[in-house]
């Protein structure tokens, strides 16, 4: 599958030196004011969603903000659409008083990816009790929580412990049994960093490496590149980082090459964000995973209109695709 490179090697590094040093002031709402978003809808049988995502601050969600914008634009006669997000992925309270705010403003339905899985159920079964459709992307919501609360979520999204998998693969065919690793995890009340760790795990266990550090960098990459430098320095035999995200991964790329190992350890990711596709032509990370995040929101708006039009149908996961991003990939035409 070809995959186009959005960042020349002079961008990536002003990407990194720009996110490290938090330079991105995003609010938490795109595509207009809140005071706008919230106004009463012009046609009232017009469906109204709301995408409400993690953090605005990770490229990954504003790809999938802009796609789910260009899909509604297409689909004018068809549903409205208000996007949100919270600046920090740690931002639970936040996420889910933006819940509440979309039920307070009478959406149909919310797709959301559930900063935390555990958390975010309570409040989504009190949108669901108010009539509200509700879609979970991207980070699957906990299957024992959903069972306490005695709600059902279908869940549309991809296998990210099969895809975590096949990148942690890819770097074990370039290592030998035993060599020293270390994992940089997301924000561990994440199904989805759980899944990742696991995928990451399997292949290791496999491949005969040896896992000499495991820590959760939140997602973050300047919480990465701290970590990942203290990870080098303690364990000077590290050969490889795993990293759960791209953010992170491009924190630990940052690390490796101030610790003057740049070539000798080999950094993956998962996301596909744009400056990884650069770092990954320039032969500074291996390969990370493309879970289509410009195509997760508009999936997950689909199933939703779908359920408003059906409310009789049966509520049904959806399994999305990922692809393994590597040099040759990005060079296929």
């Amino acid at each position: 599958m070809r995959h186009r490179v959005l960042a020349s090697g002079s961008v990536f590094a002003a990407v990194v030196s720009s996110m490290l040093a938090g330079a991105l002031g995003l609010t938490g709402c795109i595509g207009g004011t809140e005071q706008e978003d919230l106004q009463p809808r012009e046609d009232a049988g017009k469906p109204r969603v709301a995408l409400v995502m993690k953090s605005l601050a990770n490229e990954f969600f504003a790809t999938m903000a802009a796609a789910a914008e260009a899909h509604q634009a297409g689909h004018t006669d068809d549903y409205e659409l208000i996007v949100n997000g919270i600046k920090d992925e740690r931002d639970l309270a936040r996420q889910v008083a933006i819940v509440e705010e979309m039920v307070a403003a009478g959406v149909d339905a919310i797709v959301i990816a559930p900063a935390d899985s555990k958390a975010l159920v309570p409040a989504l079964r009190r949108a669901k009790e108010q009539g509200v459709v509700v879609v979970n992307i991207d980070n699957r919501l906990d299957a024992a929580v959903l069972a306490d609360e005695e709600v059902t979520i279908p869940f549309v999204g991809p296998d990210n412990r099969a895809a975590a998998r096949a990148v942690a693969e890819l770097l074990a065919s370039r290592l030998e049994a035993g060599d020293a690793v270390a994992i940089l995890e997301g924000i561990r009340t994440s199904f989805n960093a759980a899944q990742r760790k696991r995928g990451f795990e399997d292949a290791l266990q496999a491949a005969e490496l040896k896992l000499v550090d495991s820590q959760s960098a939140q997602w973050e990459m300047s919480q990465a590149n701290t970590m990942a430098a203290a990870m080098l320095s303690e364990h000077p035999e590290i050969t490889a980082i795993l990293a759960a995200n791209d953010s992170m991964a491009l924190g630990a790329l940052a690390a490796v090459k101030a610790a003057g190992r740049g070539g000798e350890v080999a950094v993956v990711g998962f996301d596909n964000i744009s400056a990884i596709q650069a770092a990954i032509v320039e032969g500074d990370v291996l390969a990370t995973a493309d879970q289509h995040g410009d195509q997760l929101a508009v999936y997950g708006i689909e199933a939703a209109l779908g359920m408003l039009a059906d409310p009789a149908a049966d509520v049904v996961d959806r399994e999305t695709p990922v692809d393994l991003v590597t040099a040759e990939t990005l060079a296929t035409p």
